[in-house]
């Protein structure tokens, strides 16, 4: 029998010797012993005889890499996306926001004091918001108007650290005002030019309200980063908004800046407390609940669906070790009737599956991780032009990777691999051995 085998398999005498040796030794080792490793290893090897077994567990292990890496480079990027855009949209907004509800904020100097006094808040800054048509030379567009105080901006980071031209000097002096940097692309505007602002909410006459219209100096351009704001916001001073929205020494809103976003339900008693006067108090969540909740389900879809790549890939391995099996069944009775025990073949190719999974699932992780690392520049040289802002809400692709979540990827995709290699080491410990050797 050892004489055929040799023959058959180009395996030396003492190679048979070796295995027969190493047969007998499996009886009396502990599970997963050198041997067994050793008889696994010499299984995946690339051999002419096996060698559609190998591009088997090949594809196997590239179809996990692919599948860990998609994994981690999407969540990443949606997290990224949804990290990206809250600060964006919180830096610009405040965390929570005051409303008059039985009188106006005539008082919203000394109200402001008072909430900013509350701990855990970082900044309190009232302002006026309307909406008006601007217009140019060259072209008009729909605004949000947002009258504050010069004082206030530096509060905005979102917008004080992002001036592309002009200053914001002497904000309070002039009639001057900021605007978006798409806004004034789209009308032909830079940093010094005139800008006419038009809104139906002017002065009261006989004959009822009559539209407002004033040209104003463009004292700075900003650029916040998400289009849908560089395209439509506009900052005046405080009280010329007041003046040019017709209200009586008021303010339309007082929006509240916290040290931590996410402390918005906490501090909602502290603040009513802190007003002494009726207010209604919203935050962002209320604010943006759709359009954040509708990241978190598009996020947990995506990750069940690619979740799928994974699974895929581990058939394929089921479908590798089968093969493996039926090519090494000759070799798997001999060793049975040489003392190795159904359980040592099962960790065997256990062992097999197990060395396919994780292979694949270092090769991903290693390859998701440096693909996330270094989006950006990989975006800037392969994709120059294929990102626009003005269709994905922002500049540019953004990543953000969460360990506990890669922790999760890593660990789903071993244990899928483990569990895949149940049934076809199940299949081989069963191997009759006498079937074996008269059909392998």
């Amino acid at each position: 029998m050892a004489l055929a085998l040799g023959k058959g398999r180009g395996v030396s005498l003492a190679g048979v010797l070796a295995w027969v040796k190493n047969a007998r030794a499996a009886a009396s080792t502990p599970p997963f012993a050198g041997f067994e490793w050793l008889i696994a290893g010499r299984y995946l090897r690339a051999r002419r005889r096996g060698g559609g077994v190998s591009v088997v567990a090949l594809f196997s292990v590239l179809g996990i890499a692919v599948g860990v890496a998609t994994l981690i480079i999407v969540l990443s990027v949606m997290n990224g996306f949804r990290s990206e855009l809250r600060s964006k949209i919180i830096g610009l907004n405040g965390h929570v926001f005051a409303a008059p509800i039985d009188k106006l904020f005539t008082d919203y100097v000394d109200l402001s004091d008072r909430l900013e006094k509350v701990a855990g808040v970082r900044a309190v800054v009232p302002m006026v918001q309307g909406q008006a048509f601007a217009s140019s030379p060259y072209g008009g567009s729909g605004v949000l108007v947002r009258g504050v105080r010069a004082a206030d901006l530096p509060k905005i980071p979102a917008v004080s650290s992002a001036i592309k031209s002009g200053t914001l000097e002497g904000f309070d002096d002039g009639q001057g005002v900021a605007l978006g940097k798409r806004l004034a692309d789209s009308l032909g505007l830079q940093a010094g030019d005139q800008v006419t602002l038009s809104t139906p909410k002017g002065a009261s006459t006989p004959f009822g309200t009559a539209p407002r219209t004033k040209a104003y100096t463009v004292k700075a351009i900003f650029e916040i980063g998400v289009t849908d704001f560089d395209s439509t916001m506009a900052f005046m001073p405080l009280a010329e908004s007041q003046a040019f929205f017709n209200r009586d020494g008021d303010v339309s809103v007082i929006e509240i800046y916290l040290d931590d976003a996410d402390t918005v339900g906490e501090m909602r008693e502290p603040l009513e407390m802190a007003a002494e006067r009726p207010v209604l108090l919203t935050d962002w969540r209320q604010t943006n609940r759709t359009f954040f909740g509708a990241l978190e389900v598009e996020r947990n879809v995506m990750f069940l669906i690619l979740n799928l790549i994974v699974i895929v890939a581990t058939l394929n391995i089921i479908s590798g070790l089968i093969l493996l099996v039926r090519d090494k069944s000759s070799d798997i009775a001999i060793l049975r009737t040489m003392g190795a025990t159904p359980g040592t073949i099962m960790r065997v190719f256990l062992i097999n599956g197990a060395l396919i999974g994780l292979v694949g699932t270092a090769i991903g992780l290693i390859g998701g991780v440096l693909f996330t690392l270094n989006i950006k520049p990989i975006q800037r040289t392969l994709f120059p032009g294929a990102w626009d802002p003005t269709v994905r809400f922002l500049a540019e692709i953004p990543a953000e990777m969460n360990t506990s979540e890669v922790v999760i990827i890593v660990i789903t995709s071993i244990l899928l691999s483990l569990v895949a290699t149940l049934y076809p080491s199940w299949r081989a410990a069963r191997l009759d051995p006498v079937q074996a050797l008269r059909y392998g």
